[in-house]
């Protein structure tokens, strides 16, 4: 195997759970890219549950006492080890989800990126703020508390970036953390509590349990579990939501899915909005939350964008994310149901109607591997509330929907169940204003597509895509509680004569 695993992480050491416990199973992953090729296996247990519950409990009262100033010491420990150790993380991307490796080479600088923006912005946010004379005599105070440990449920498409960012708030806020990486990127969780390890964390601080699902789905259960950060579906969402809704203790943030639209205007620059549609499509192999499933564009460019787009498209490579005969593009879907799933939209696409100007079919490389080729439909009358048009799907597919006017555009954006990211291409100001007022989502780009996003700018969505938690600099919002204060001099006399009814 390639990876060798250590188990979960807790009470500051990798353990693994004991052999004779009754429910011990074994996980295990192979690479999307070769599926012959076996990455690594590691068994797991939930008699590991309560240990790893009271080793967060433990960890947060210390934490808790420390200064910005103290904690940030730590994170800073991390950054410096997240360096040192980006190209082994980036492999790991690689491996582990298949993105092709100069893609997981980015993912992995962002992790000591996320540092500096967490550090430099976020802790803005929760500082405390003073109010002088907020009243007569009387000066206002606002501080903020955290709110105790925090569930982290990361995803499989960014599986070290995204987690990363809730846990280093939460962290700095105060708080412990245990974070549960996805089932299909284990090893990229190891290493990321090997370098909180190395940055010398206090233990319990930061910890790290190895399962599917449903280890999650217990511990969100607990009372002593604060908060819990969530990126992935909207199902896995709505499931977080049921189970923890009657519990008024818990903070609840949601990053879900998307059917993202970009807008492409009648006077938009065709060569920017190409050249970056073909990325919001087409990168990590659709497989973004905010990738774009949806192109709507004006009647009078319909054709020649269109032909321009396929032809594009055409050129792209497909191949192993690190042992490729010609460096990729894309690289596989994540796995066998994710590949199955998107040649199933296919056939869902011919059902209601969809041109299929460039049909997602399997490849056959040279690792046998969960490949796909791209794919580009053309509804020239959508319905709204098809399945083709409305519901997610985690590939490479683009549709064309034509429009006339801006309110029609605005329309087909607004007519789905998610809101999450939208891409306008415009060199009208009236044109982008009217958009940004109306369109239904929680990021809305200029002549950039849907997946331009930002560390320093919230990051959240609307509808089916978000709780109206966002990530990214407001991560830090969910991870306090505020506390106000009204502070009056001590050596103020006491005024009896403005009390009515007293004798």
């Amino acid at each position: 195997m390639r990876f060798q695993m250590k188990g979960d992480y807790y009470n500051g050491a990798f353990q693994l759970p004991s052999s004779t416990v009754s429910d011990l199973k074994l996980i295990e992953r192979f690479c999307p890219g070769n599926t012959e090729e076996k990455l690594w296996q590691v068994p797991t247990s939930h008699s590991v549950l309560d240990p790893i519950k009271d080793s967060a409990i433990e960890g947060y009262k210390s934490w808790k006492k420390l200064s910005y100033d103290q904690r940030a010491n730590y994170l800073v420990k991390y950054r410096e080890a997240v360096t040192r150790r980006k190209e082994e993380i980036a492999e790991a991307i690689a491996w582990e989800v298949g993105k092709p490796l100069w893609e997981a080479r980015t993912e992995a600088g962002a992790l000591a990126a996320k540092v500096n923006v967490t550090l430099g912005d976020s802790l803005k946010r929760i500082e405390d703020k003073l109010y002088p004379d907020i009243m007569a005599n009387t000066q206002g105070l606002v501080t903020n508390r955290p709110i105790g440990p925090c569930l982290v449920i990361g995803p499989f498409n960014f599986p070290c970036h995204l987690a990363n960012g809730q846990i280093l708030s939460a962290l700095l806020a105060g708080n412990s953390v245990i974070f549960k990486p996805t089932g299909r990127a284990l090893y990229c969780g190891q290493l990321m509590l090997e370098c909180f390890d190395e940055a010398g964390f206090p233990p319990g601080v930061i910890n790290l349990i190895n399962g599917r699902g449903n280890v999650a789905t217990e511990l969100m259960k607990e009372k002593e579990i604060k908060g819990i950060f969530f990126t992935g579906s909207t199902g896995v969402g709505r499931h977080i939501m049921q189970t923890t809704h009657g519990d008024f203790n818990k903070m609840v943030a949601l990053e879900m899915g998307g059917k993202n639209c970009s807008i492409v205007h009648s006077d938009a620059n065709t060569k920017q909005a190409l050249a970056e549609l073909i990325k919001a499509c087409f990168l990590t192999t659709g497989q973004r939350c905010t990738s774009t499933s949806i192109i709507a564009i004006h009647r009078s460019l319909q054709n020649q964008f269109i032909e321009q787009f396929h032809q594009v498209a055409k050129r792209i490579i497909v191949d192993h994310p690190v042992e490729w005969q010609r460096e990729p593009f894309m690289g596989p879907l994540v796995d066998q149901n994710a590949k199955q799933s998107y040649l199933d939209f296919m056939q869902l696409g011919a059902k209601e109607g969809a041109e299929a100007i460039m049909p997602g079919v399997s490849l056959e490389l040279k690792h046998p591997g969960h490949y796909v080729s791209p794919s580009i439909h053309l509804l020239e009358k959508p319905q709204f509330d098809g399945s083709f048009f409305k519901e997610e799907i985690f590939g490479p597919n683009c549709t064309f929907v034509p429009y006339d006017t801006i309110e029609e555009a605005i329309a087909i954006n607004n007519a789905g169940d998610y809101g999450l990211a939208a891409g306008v291409f415009t060199a009208d100001d009236e044109v982008f204003s009217k958009c940004l007022s109306e369109l239904e989502n929680g990021v809305i780009n200029r002549n950039r597509s849907s997946v331009g996003a930002n560390s320093r700018l919230p990051f959240g969505g609307v509808k089916n895509s978000g709780n109206y938690r966002p990530a990214a600099v407001a991560t830090i919002d969910a991870c306090v509680h505020p506390v106000a204060c009204l502070q009056v001099p001590a050596n103020e006399d006491g005024d009896l004569s403005g009390i009515v009814g007293l004798e």
